[in-house]
């Protein structure tokens, strides 16, 4: 019994949407990978046929990266002139911290109430690297530690819409901070120590503390960027 054409075709057709899809998806985490890594400077101008290439992809899966990207704040796309990768202004930035802020504290207050064990050690030993990276003032490494504490902290949150929420607002802020990181080394040691006391307030359930520390380390980060910039 021979199958129906029409359904062989559909059936085609939903595989190759699936397909290009999973593509776009994978364009996408790879090209918001070497954003916020750096690999992609800020303002560089992305061109959709030279990432086509780079990635292995035809230049749809891309077309619709760019547009998840536009969406996430990390590109932004003008018109008659392609799509460039977004540059935060200082007013820009101040904006994001205050967001930041209120959303560190609350993720701050969730943590301290549902953190399990192995997530607290987690932090602990991120906390450890970074006090080691405090002799040496490496900026990027101690920049990669950052992200990770804190991610570990928004995850161990348990609210997949605040952490979806976080991380674009991360992203954001990661364009103006990773190019004005390297002038702030001598904050490191300050730095790690805020990082440290959050995560005594967290290991102790104490969630007035823990949102308290958190919200003031993001404001306190900021005016610390203020003054390097000065």
């Amino acid at each position: 019994m021979q199958s129906d054409p029409s359904k062989r075709a559909g059936a085609a057709a939903a595989i190759e949407m699936l397909r290009e899809n999973s593509l776009a998806t994978l364009a996408q985490r790879e090209l918001e990978r070497q954003i916020v890594s750096g690999e992609i400077a800020v303002g560089s101008k992305l061109n959709e046929a030279d990432i086509a290439n780079a990635l292995g992809v035809s230049r749809g899966p891309v077309r619709e990266a760019f547009r998840a990207l536009d969406q996430a704040g990390l590109v932004r796309v003008e018109k008659n002139r392609g799509v460039f990768v977004r540059q935060v202004t200082l007013a820009e930035a101040n904006q994001i911290y205050e967001v930041r802020a209120a959303l560190e504290g609350l993720i701050g207050k969730l943590a301290a109430r549902r953190i399990d064990t192995e997530e607290v050690e987690q932090l602990r030993a991120v906390v450890k690297k970074m006090a080691a990276q405090d002799k040496a003032r490496k900026a990027e490494a101690y920049f990669a530690l950052n992200v990770e504490f804190h991610d570990i902290l928004a995850r161990a949150a348990r609210n997949g819409a605040l952490l979806t929420h976080y991380r674009r607002v991360v992203n954001e802020l990661d364009l103006y901070r990773r190019e004005t990181i390297s002038r702030s080394t001598e904050n490191i040691p300050i730095s790690t120590r805020e990082h440290e006391a959050i995560v005594t307030a967290v290991s102790r359930r104490d969630e007035k503390l823990a949102e308290r520390l958190l919200t003031e380390h993001v404001l306190q980060s900021r005016e610390r960027l203020h003054g390097a910039l000065a």
